[in-house]
């Protein structure tokens, strides 16, 4: 099948990346000059593991191109994908005016009968939209089909090959059969919905795990209070099969790029139909809260932050991304400076991306773990990359000036801390924290 991607963006790209490994030809067409000259060069515009050796041997297949010429690509496909960027309003509903954009230049260069798949997250009620508005630039017949993406960032190329079940929504059968014939060589759990109900879908998804982040959240601040370990409550939780082990790790919440904006767009979608989504609300301020409980435990150890040294591992939101959109870093950075703190920060992968959205002279940027914690009143370990879990505890505690680390992924155990000072707090495991000298026993 011929395959246009108007958006060569996170979704966009994995996407026609993995559609064109299937045998699909496949075009991704960007109005970002300087993008589709890296992808034309092989090289990816974001960190995803495996991608850019699709890229370079797709393209070399002739299975892979990339356009600015969005009217050509158009032209030349059977099938259209829609994946541009919806970003958050200040009011948190998704700005449409990409998707706008994209379905009146698709319009205007049809030739022929389409079939145009909406793969970006949209409220509910925007594929009629599409719909109408393409139909406003042309006569030709086509199809819109809603097909919402559940990729993870740092396993999208897998979460594509190996999908838990694809999504369509559509008004005609035969539109819908020809989306999931393409599908069907990754996945026979196909769910053929109508468009409102696909679109649905997708919002409910990502509200619901955020839900569960945000709930053992909240059980990891009680944990503290009472004495229990979150880590083992989490454990006896997900192992019932009616709840799951997934998106059941305590931590310092959730950020990228769907959750928060999505759970946004959910409760505005709600208050547009005058209903009050009490529960994603508190899902909202919970996950908010959590991010500032970091400044408060690094007062407790040290007193005022003004004038202190404070070194921060890992900017972006998870491992395995260089996404740090929404990431608790660029919060929990942007208090430390206000409270008068020198930052010296360190991400494998993310620190420029993190740079172009929160540059400040305060903040120290630098090569390597060991170099963040030189000097530091204390440490906070914000995402759990592997490499700081293999740091030697020793080596870090002779290159700061005061032993005191604060956890934000619990990614340390007991056995770690044996032979060091450090003073140490992690999220929901107070028999793990150590708020005195090491001379006092665990």
């Amino acid at each position: 099948m011929k395959i246009a991607v108007v958006g060569a963006g996170y979704v966009g790209l994995v996407t026609g990346v993995c559609f064109s490994s299937l045998g699909n030809e496949v075009v991704c067409v960007d109005k970002d000059e300087e993008k589709i000259a890296r992808l034309r060069g092989g090289e990816s515009p974001i960190h995803e593991p495996g991608l850019t050796d699709l890229i370079r041997r797709n393209a070399g297949a002739g299975w892979l191109s990339f356009t600015g010429d969005l009217a050509e690509a158009v032209r030349q496909a059977e099938l259209i994908v829609l994946a541009v960027g919806t970003p958050s309003l200040p009011s948190g509903e998704a700005d449409l005016s990409y998707i706008r954009q994209a379905a009146v230049e698709i319009g205007e260069a049809m030739n022929g009968y389409k079939i145009v798949v909406t793969k970006s997250t949209v409220p509910v009620g925007t594929n009629e939209k599409i719909k109408a508005t393409i139909a406003s630039f042309t006569s030709h017949p086509f199809d819109v089909v809603s097909v919402p993406e559940f990729l993870r960032e740092g396993s999208a190329v897998i979460d594509t090959f190996h999908p838990d079940r694809i999504v369509i929504g559509a008004d005609n059968p035969a539109a819908a059969d020809a989306v999931a014939e393409l599908h069907r060589e990754l996945t026979l759990n196909i769910l053929i919905t109508d468009i409102r109900s696909a679109e649905m879908i997708k919002y409910a998804s990502n509200a619901f795990l955020a839900t569960k982040i945000s709930f053992i959240n909240e059980i990891a601040n009680i944990c503290e209070k009472v004495g229990a370990d979150v880590t083992q409550v989490a454990l006896g939780m997900g192992q019932d099969r009616r709840i799951g082990s997934a998106f059941l790790s305590a931590g310092i919440g959730y950020g990228g790029s769907c959750f928060p904006k999505d759970t946004r767009a959910l409760i505005q979608i709600a208050g547009n139909v005058d209903y009050d989504f009490k529960l994603l609300k508190s899902v909202v301020d919970v996950n908010r809260d959590q991010r500032t409980g970091v400044i408060r435990k690094l007062e407790e150890f040290t007193g005022s932050l003004s004038g202190r040294t404070i070194a921060v591992w890992g900017l972006a939101f998870k491992p395995n991304t260089d996404d740090v959109r929404e990431a608790p870093s660029l919060d929990i950075v942007s208090e430390l400076i206000d409270r008068g703190a020198v930052v010296r920060a360190y991400d494998p992968i993310a620190t420029d991306n993190f740079r172009r959205m929160y540059d400040h002279p305060l903040v120290v940027w630098c090569e390597n773990a060991l170099e963040a914690a030189e000097g530091a009143d204390a440490l906070c370990l914000l995402t759990e990359w592997p490499e700081f879990a293999e740091t030697d505890l020793g080596v870090l505690r002779a290159k700061m000036k005061e032993p005191v680390l604060f956890d934000g992924r619990n990614v340390f155990g007991k056995e770690a801390f044996a032979l060091t000072d450090f003073r140490y707090y992690s999220v929901g495991r107070p028999h793990l924290n150590r708020y005195r000298e090491a001379s006092i026993p665990l």
